[in-house]
């Protein structure tokens, strides 16, 4: 059985992965909205990965005897402006995300539960490439975001982006 403040803290990402997927989604609209599709290509995979995390917390606690509860999901409460706009916003989304991974290793750690700092490790990772990777949607968009000629160019990179599940092994 898992210690319940992990358990409890581990209940609360599935919320947070499933409310970070609606917070793509409202990305994704924006984009849509907007004509650049390969930005709101590369929104919408991130909702799929935000729903596959959510499942993987999901089955983890199903795994070591949790019972899960689930929450209702709230609704993204910005009103996108800019492109800039809303790539500052994932990027600080996803910082936040971090600092919840690292709240519940943390939590973990204080229990010595090796098990679920091992899970989080994947996570933890995840994270920094989450990270870099919008970081630099902000550095390109810094750097080519103005001209018409840069920005489909950039778009049109970004409509390459394809979906592959995680493979993580869970007990």
């Amino acid at each position: 059985m898992l210690n319940k403040k992990v358990s409890d803290l581990l209940n609360q990402q599935i919320n947070k992965e499933l409310y970070s997927a609606y917070l793509y989604l409202d990305m994704n609209n924006y984009f849509q909205s907007r004509g650049l599709n390969g930005f709101a290509n590369w929104y919408m995979i991130q909702a799929q990965e935000e729903r596959d995390h959510a499942m993987l917390f999901y089955q983890y606690m199903q795994n070591n005897d949790c019972t899960v509860t689930l929450d209702a999901i709230a609704k993204p409460d910005k009103t996108f402006t800019s492109d800039m706009e809303v790539l500052k916003e994932g990027l600080a989304h996803e910082e936040y995300v971090t600092s919840l991974i690292n709240d519940i290793y943390a939590a973990a750690y204080e229990v010595k539960d090796f098990r679920t700092m091992q899970f989080l490790d994947w996570f933890i990772k995840e994270q920094g490439e989450e990270e870099t990777n919008a970081r630099d949607m902000i550095t390109k968009m810094e750097l080519f975001g103005n001209d018409p000629k840069s920005l489909y160019m950039l778009n049109q990179e970004l409509a390459g982006r394809t979906y592959s599940a995680p493979s993580l092994v869970l007990d």
